[in-house]
């Protein structure tokens, strides 16, 4: 299958190399193989070498014959997500709080499995949330934006934000960064823990504003992705989130995880714009409407 690109290139960057812009898109290195030796890459119309300078306004147009890939598919689960953003490649939804981001086996009621009933065909998946946190959830529609999305996480292009309600039980900073390891917690499957040898782990954190004595809403921002990052890290430090039923010790049944993936924001693929999602305020469950100002 053949896909095709075309942008604009901007007025306000400097002329480069096709092969320097080839590059500024994240293009995998096969793939800037196949153009230059298929001659896909157009620039106003014809073929230009890889030296060859792109100026501002130039039309840019690539095709791609070579994308493969594995993904799964995933059968409809009858149901529609909440759509927050799209355009012809991406796809971003509001995940609810206890759906899990994809199927195991036959489970049809993930997030994934929304996305295929509102796009009448499976999405490639791209990042994942946990089944209790709330929030931004980006999906590709196309295999051919895959790698591109996958090289923005690793450069950090790709930028996630979260609010949370904490329990502060010991004093913070009013910012700070948590810099500890993670591993699998050997006691309990289920759970992570810090563990000197674990992986790398960072997580910056900003207090917005204090709700009372002892809770706050924080902003936190991932420099790793790690399976409970922002839950172990807060939990370590003695400011666990509000209805963290693993890590947060005054954790009561009626409780939520107030944990919300609010903001997204990367380079749209094979473009050289920016992109920044937010979740209106009305979507997340863990601010109070009555509390003060917009975010």
């Amino acid at each position: 299958m053949s896909y095709y690109f075309t942008f604009t290139f901007p007025q306000n960057l400097n002329p480069c190399s096709v092969n320097n812009l080839l590059r500024l898109l994240l293009i995998p290195r096969k793939w800037r193989h196949f153009l230059r030796v298929e001659r896909k890459v157009l620039i106003n119309g014809r073929y230009y070498h890889f030296n060859q300078k792109v100026k501002p306004k130039d039309k840019v147009e690539l095709w791609l014959n070579h994308v493969e890939s594995k993904q799964h598919t995933y059968p409809a689960s009858g149901k529609n997500p909440e759509v927050i953003y799209e355009d012809d490649n991406l796809l971003i939804i509001n995940k609810p709080a206890g759906q899990k981001t994809h199927p195991n086996s036959n489970e049809t009621n993930t997030a994934l499995n929304d996305c295929t009933t509102y796009l009448g065909f499976s999405p490639f998946i791209v990042h994942r949330l946990d089944m209790l946190t709330s929030g931004l959830l980006l999906v590709a529609k196309t295999p051919a934006v895959v790698p591109i999305l996958n090289r923005e996480l690793t450069s950090k292009l790709f930028h996630r934000e979260y609010l949370a309600v904490i329990n502060v039980n010991e004093p913070i900073a009013s910012r700070g960064t948590i810099d500890l390891a993670i591993g699998h917690d050997p006691l309990d499957q289920r759970k992570r823990k810090i563990i000197s040898n674990g992986l790398k782990s960072i997580t910056h954190y900003q207090i917005l504003k204090y709700l009372d004595n002892n809770t706050a809403l924080v902003k936190l921002e991932l420099e790793t992705g790690r399976t409970h990052q922002i839950r172990v890290h807060l939990a370590a430090i003695d400011c666990p989130i509000v209805g963290d039923p693993l890590y947060n010790p005054d954790f009561k049944n009626e409780q939520f995880l107030h944990l919300t993936a609010y903001q997204i924001s990367l380079q749209k693929p094979f473009t050289l714009d920016k992109l920044k999602v937010k979740l209106p305020d009305e979507n997340i469950p863990l601010i109070k409407k009555e509390s003060g100002k917009k975010l």
